[in-house]
């Protein structure tokens, strides 16, 4: 009988520890008074994913954040580069129109000299002179400098400075009849005006 008493009291003691480890599993106190069930467990594994989405969502939006300051700071760093580009193409245009300005009265001079010497008979002087104004005339056409046609041609300001206005029946109005002196452009812009004489 007391064999009997004994098993009994083992089988109540397993059974209490096991019922004390559900109680465990599921964060109970006792197994009396357990209400866990599935959709308990389903309910804080909903919640979990809200949460995680809502932080998915913080995340994503901070990504495009950066994304929008990223592209923002290399269009600008793009439009900087283009900007100092063209910066430092019209200073050296700048730069080179004044050289080419220094050596225009050199021309001038080596111009009239060879009008000067047009009547005189071939000699080395005047070859000599004239192969030094076709070396500078190359020179100048390398660099982009080219003479600004005027006579015959209709006024324009922007290319030309009239010092001279006659009155003429024969010729039409903002005429260049005459050259005074010559201009250049270099690239499209002017490294001297021509000084003309105007008719009308």
């Amino acid at each position: 009988m007391k064999k009997e008493k004994n098993s009994k009291e083992e089988k109540l003691e397993v059974n209490q520890v096991d019922s004390n480890d559900k109680a465990t599993e599921c964060g109970c106190d006792s197994d009396s008074s357990c209400n866990c069930n599935e959709e308990g467990n389903i309910d804080a594994v909903n919640t979990e994913i809200e949460e995680l989405k809502a932080k998915l969502e913080e995340k994503t939006r901070q990504c495009e954040e950066y994304l929008n300051a990223v592209q923002r700071t290399a269009a600008e760093f793009d439009n900087y580069k283009k900007r100092s580009i063209k910066e430092k193409e019209a200073l050296s245009l700048d730069v080179s129109i004044d050289t080419v300005n220094a050596f225009l009265p050199v021309v001038d001079n080596l111009e009239r000299a060879i009008k000067a010497a047009e009547e005189m008979e071939s000699n080395p002087l005047k070859d000599g002179v004239e192969m030094v104004m076709r070396q500078l005339k190359d020179c100048l056409e390398r660099l982009g400098v080219e003479p600004i046609e005027a006579v015959n041609n209709p006024f324009n300001p922007e290319l030309h400075n009239a010092v001279m206005h006659i009155t003429d029946e024969e010729n039409g109005d903002n005429v260049v009849i005459e050259e005074f002196q010559k201009g250049y452009t270099m690239k499209g812009k002017v490294v001297r005006h021509s000084m003309v004489k105007v008719v009308n």
